[in-house]
């Protein structure tokens, strides 16, 4: 199984591209993963709950993104067993634990490196650690990543 996180991004879409190419090769089973969040910063300091309708808006957004990742998948060529996942969660936590039995994870990579990226933790660079399969992080397509 090939497991792709997506995001709505050029960056998510290029990696959904390489997926869908290498679970064609492969005779893979895809598994779509869209993992959404809200951030303590969208309700304060988190010593409130959220506002009414956060949480939903950001589960119906994640919806979105996986629907928009299923018409792309299915424009892509030769139909393919495909499973799509909406999971509540930070995403490289939801990409790894989703990864746990799969042959190949993939994830796009904006490429921002350096210092902002430290202090972020990128999703990719956390996958690259933790993914217990090999990752495989697609920077080709992503707008403001460095060339390859």
């Amino acid at each position: 199984m090939i497991v792709v996180g997506v995001d709505g991004s050029e960056c998510s879409r290029s990696a959904l591209r390489f997926a869908l190419d290498e679970a064609r090769i492969r005779h893979a089973k895809l598994r779509i993963v869209v993992a959404w969040h809200v951030p303590l910063a969208a309700f304060g300091a988190g010593w409130a709950p959220p506002p009414p309708g956060l949480t939903e808006d950001a589960e119906s957004a994640a919806g979105e993104v996986l629907a928009e990742a299923l018409e792309l998948a299915k424009a892509g060529g030769p139909a393919l067993e495909i499973e799509p996942v909406v999971r509540e969660g930070q995403p490289a936590n939801v990409l790894v634990e989703e990864a746990a039995r799969a042959d190949l994870l993939v994830v796009g990579s904006r490429g921002w490196g350096g210092f902002r990226e430290l202090m972020l933790g990128a999703v990719s660079q956390q996958c690259a650690h933790h993914a217990r399969c090999p990752v495989a992080i697609v920077r080709a397509g992503c707008e403001g990543a460095p060339p390859v």
